[in-house]
């Protein structure tokens, strides 16, 4: 029987490069976006034209009710999910703490965290009768270590790995086994403004002398969804050159 993988913020960068990834495991997968309406169907085209069943929903995490319409129309379109990725965040460009709104500080939190506990909160119910499900979350290493010019984000990060090993405690009798991949500086739309002369920068502070790329990330992410990873559970990931050690 086919499994199904619903991922977060899917329409682009490490979410887009996941789906691939599960698609080629023979996953069938949801694909979530808010805004990016184009690329995630030209993703979801994608992957059908690969012979992969696949679907994109657009709903916004941070908010309840879209996040439960969302999940009754997958699991009217492909069936119970069996693996579910929060990939879905947002970051603010570079700004000092004195120098946030709390509208901004709240948005941050809304989406990176309340998203993250909707979905989870929403999937929980159906992986527990079935024993069985797995549930990836996507922190960053400002989540181990913070970021400076990013206290909210770094928070929200922080707040994923916490989550993760707490949840992995609660569900693991119930069959469900939670992760967390906390990726390095990576290549992607979230990091295009990056000067060369920090890009020279974060290359000399990586031992492996340069930025990550989505789809490194999304095999990780793709590993510790599948059986593969069996008996891991409540482990932190991360995929960053070496740039954190």
């Amino acid at each position: 029987m086919k499994r199904t993988v619903w991922i977060t913020g899917a329409s682009r960068g490490i979410g887009a490069a996941a789906a691939r990834a599960f698609a080629r495991d023979g996953y069938q997968v949801a694909v979530n976006y808010l805004t990016q309406h184009e690329a995630a169907q030209a993703l979801v085209q994608e992957l059908c034209e690969a012979g992969v069943r696949a679907a994109a929903y657009s709903a916004d995490v941070s908010d309840r009710s879209q996040v439960d319409q969302m999940l009754a129309q997958i699991e009217a379109d492909l069936g119970g999910v069996d693996v579910l990725v929060n990939n879905a965040g947002i970051a603010i460009p570079l700004t000092r703490l004195v120098d946030y709104t709390e509208e901004k500080w709240d948005r941050v939190f809304r989406v990176n965290i309340k998203g993250m506990f909707h979905c989870t909160q929403a999937v929980l119910p159906g992986m527990t009768a079935r024993h069985h499900g797995a549930i990836v979350n996507v922190s960053s290493i400002w989540g181990i270590t913070g970021g400076p010019e990013e206290v909210p984000y770094s928070a929200t990060k922080g707040a994923v790995v916490t989550m993760t090993r707490s949840l992995a405690k609660e569900v693991g009798p119930d069959g469900i086994r939670v992760n967390c991949v906390a990726p390095g500086i990576i290549d992607t739309d979230m990091n295009a403004w990056l000067t060369p002369e920090a890009r020279e920068t974060i290359y000399a502070a990586t031992p492996l002398r340069r930025l990550g790329r989505a789809e490194e990330i999304a095999e990780a992410i793709l590993f510790l969804g599948s059986d593969r990873a069996s008996f891991i559970t409540g482990q932190i990931l991360s995929p960053n050159g070496g740039y954190v050690i």
